[in-house]
């Protein structure tokens, strides 16, 4: 078995979790503001941003290159995080949702054309499946299952 496969298996279920917080909300239930500035679809576009981004940084590790690009700095994750935001802020509700998982699977798919070794804990293909993908998703759905059982829906 191949290191990935593992790890995919776990990002698929935490994946799973995450829409499972969501199912059911209402379209007004999912533009209510409750995560600091951000609705429910902002969370969204918020992980759609950083599959995009990081699918990116996966091809470039296949490639054999740095996954950042020469310039590029995500030490503000604040700024990157409000941009992948104002990216979708003027789309539909569901154009978000339906990109959601359109995302996750060019992330996965960008991780299956890394040398398998890279997944090894502590490298850098490792720590971004893990960071971007099952963690991240994982940290939202919790978020997000908190406040809906603090409003009762």
């Amino acid at each position: 078995m191949s290191r990935l496969e593992p790890l995919l298996k776990d990002l698929d279920a935490a994946f799973a979790e995450f829409e499972e917080s969501i199912s059911g909300l209402t379209h007004q239930q999912m533009l209510e503001r409750w995560f600091g500035e951000w609705c429910t679809y902002d969370i969204c576009s918020h992980i759609i941003g950083w599959h995009h981004e990081m699918d990116d940084a996966l091809e470039r590790i296949s490639r054999g290159e740095r996954p950042v690009p020469e310039g590029v700095n995500y030490d503000d994750a604040d700024a990157q995080n409000a941009k992948f935001i104002e990216t979708w802020v003027q789309s539909s509700g569901a154009a978000v949702l339906e990109e959601l998982p359109r995302s996750k699977v060019l992330f996965v798919e960008a991780a299956k054309q890394v040398p398998d070794e890279r997944f090894e804990e502590g490298k850098t293909a490792y720590r971004i499946l893990i960071g971007t993908g099952t963690e991240h998703y994982r940290e939202h759905a919790a978020a997000i299952r908190e406040w809906r059982e603090k409003k009762g829906s």
